[in-house]
């Protein structure tokens, strides 16, 4: 049976969920003028042509072209059908809705869907043992051992799973999952009995959830021994370790609001953090950062605090993430953690305060950090270990832009090895000037420079002929302006000259016909075609002014009117022409040639 919402609660539902605030979970925005821009989530680009504007709640890409409002931002985001985000939404704002659907209005695998039950059914239970049963009571009391309190506890619902074998799977059973596929998503264990138990049985239970808030995996710490101290989920189509990142979801809005995000490497450093009052904060999930992680960081904030374990594989571990960080575009800053500790062994040992003062915002440049991290791999005390030393340090300086942030380097440099900065300086230099001929010389190799670049984009966006911008105008002041609508329709009607702009004007038409009242996102959400949402969306985004004249869009209209007679004419006058050279007369199809440039010269004078 297809779901049935009342239009209302569609409405209600969109009206409900600001799209700067949606967007802004996905997208770091920074106000402009009336609108709030960023880096386009759909393409790849540097400089933000995504443009979100909350008047009129509604979004659109100048790069890539895609538009629309909030229901078709959560559809293209998340690869929803419309009811997921529409449901999604309602859950966003506390709306319940009374829906009926059916497999084919879901975008994941029915099985996917039940698994996501099943991870749900399971957080509560495991939580819901640990925290008020006696099965429960050797988890609790390791937790609350290792500083975890009741409210930590219960914000990222920390569970434990029982020694029973059977006690999960007979759970489930009676929940009516299927024990074939709860083995197979890794849920549940086969043993060469063919028993089935559960995969986390006797661990502390850390629920791993989507940026969408929603269980997708189980982080296991076993407690007893008899097995792997750490175990995971298997990865699948709702996990992949590479892609999630633990405590996105609940930090989010943190890390817009501080526009800052604090990565570490394990749940205890991040629940210990949060627990301490310091809340955007994320962990990988026992793996290397990935290139996604990386981007998806980027997506959301300029400046990533690394904090890693402070030993050696630490090191190591921070240095390939900075690396990658950088390479994705982001600003990063490197924890001073000392040497054998943890964030979490830090917190408990000094208080958050303390971190927070003396780990976090005494954090290294990633320059202070290379130079401590090469030196580990160098006796200094030996000449030609300390040249070698000397001239990577100075490479990396040479890639820095700013003059000031080199000199201060380089200054360290001449203080520690007696350097003059003369000779320094000179030698950055030398290595920014080859630096420079490798990048000219490559550019050069692939044909075009970085100029010519720029100038092939923007000979690509040509100016629209003055009747085009007419008619996109015309449309903007319709959109926003009912009367204005009433107008039009009585003086043009849909003798609009490009097809896409009739069809945009009819639905707009039908739509005030209908008693709506001007509303740019519910009209864009009312046009299925993406192509119509894209158009009309960038058409919406064009400036207008508040109180526009009668004159001014009878000037439109009368701009629009006139290309539209004269492409009529034109047309007869072709059809004309084409009888004249089929009758052999090369004399009356000539005439007929020289009429149809002079109505063409006119028009351009006109427009």
């Amino acid at each position: 049976m297809a779901y049935q919402i009342p239009e209302e609660m569609i409405e209600e539902v969109r009206k409900s969920n600001d799209i700067v605030d949606v967007i802004g979970e996905y997208v770091q925005l920074k106000k402009q003028g009336k609108n709030f821009v960023g880096l386009c989530p759909f393409h790849g680009e540097k400089t933000p042509s995504f443009s979100v504007t909350q008047d009129k709640q509604i979004f659109h890409c100048f790069g890539c072209g895609k538009g629309g409002n909030v229901v078709t931002f959560m559809m293209e985001m998340e690869k929803f059908s419309f009811i997921e985000a529409i449901t999604h939404l309602a859950e966003r704002c506390g709306i319940n809705l009374p829906i009926t659907s059916s497999q084919n209005e879901f975008t994941i695998s029915q099985e996917s869907q039940n698994i996501l039950t099943a991870y749900d059914w399971l957080t509560k239970l495991y939580h819901h043992l640990l925290r008020y049963t006696r099965d429960g009571k050797e988890g609790y009391q390791y937790l609350i051992e290792r500083g975890i309190n009741d409210h930590a506890i219960d914000e990222f619902q920390l569970g434990f799973a029982t020694t029973a074998k059977s006690f999960t799977a007979e759970f489930l059973k009676k929940k009516g999952f299927n024990q074939a596929l709860l083995v197979k998503e890794g849920l549940l264990s086969l043993q060469n009995d063919n028993s089935v138990t559960d995969r986390f049985r006797g661990r502390i239970i850390f629920p791993i959830r989507n940026h969408l808030g929603k269980t997708v995996a189980f982080g296991g710490r076993l407690l007893a021994d008899g097995g792997p101290k750490y175990l995971n989920s298997p990865e699948s189509e709702l996990f992949q370790k590479g892609k999630i990142l633990y405590n996105f979801d609940l930090a989010k809005k943190h890390i817009r609001k501080e526009n800052e995000v604090i990565l570490f490497e394990g749940y205890m450093d991040v629940i210990a953090a949060y627990q301490a009052g310091i809340k955007n904060v994320v962990a990988t999930l026992g793996t290397a950062l990935t290139e996604t992680q990386a981007k998806l960081l980027k997506r959301y904030v300029d400046t990533v605090v690394v904090c890693y374990d402070g030993d050696k594989a630490g090191l190591e571990a921070t240095y390939k993430a900075v690396r990658l960080l950088q390479s994705v575009g982001c600003q990063v800053k490197i924890a001073n953690l000392k040497e054998g500790l943890d964030p979490d062994s830090y917190i408990k040992l000094n208080g958050g305060e303390a971190f927070q003062n003396k780990v976090l915002d005494t954090s290294e440049t990633y320059l202070s950090f290379y130079m401590r991290y090469l030196k580990k791999d160098y006796n200094l005390h030996v000449e030609g270990d300390r040249i070698d030393y000397i001239e990577k340090v100075i490479r990396e300086i040479s890639t820095v832009n700013s003059l000031v942030e080199r000199e201060y380097y380089l200054k360290d440099l001449h203080n520690e090895f007696n350097i003059s900065m003369e000779s320094l300086t000179e030698e950055v230099e030398i290595q920014r000037r080859r630096y420079k001929d490798q990048s000219r010389n490559k550019d050069n190799s692939s044909g075009y420079s970085h100029n010519n670049r720029a100038n092939i984009q923007h000979n690509n966006k040509k100016l629209l002929p003055a009747y085009q911008n007419a008619e996109r105008k015309l449309l903007a002041y319709m959109l926003q302006d009912e009367l204005i609508a009433e107008k039009v329709q009585e003086d043009l009607g849909a003798r609009f000259n490009l097809d896409m702009h009739k069809i945009i004007a009819t639905h707009l038409y039908a739509f005030y016909e209908e008693g709506h009242k001007a509303d740019v996102s519910l009209f864009i959400e009312r046009l299925k075609e993406p192509e119509l949402q894209k158009l009309a969306s960038e058409i919406a985004m064009y400036p207008t002014l508040e109180n526009i004249s009668d004159q001014e869009i009878s000037d439109y209209i009368r701009i629009i009117k006139v290309q539209n007679d004269d492409y009529v004419h034109i047309q007869t006058l072709k059809e004309e022409q084409r009888l004249a050279e089929q009758q052999s007369d090369p004399l009356k199809a000539a005439q007929i040639a020289m009429q149809i440039i002079e109505i063409k010269k006119q028009s351009k004078r006109t427009n």
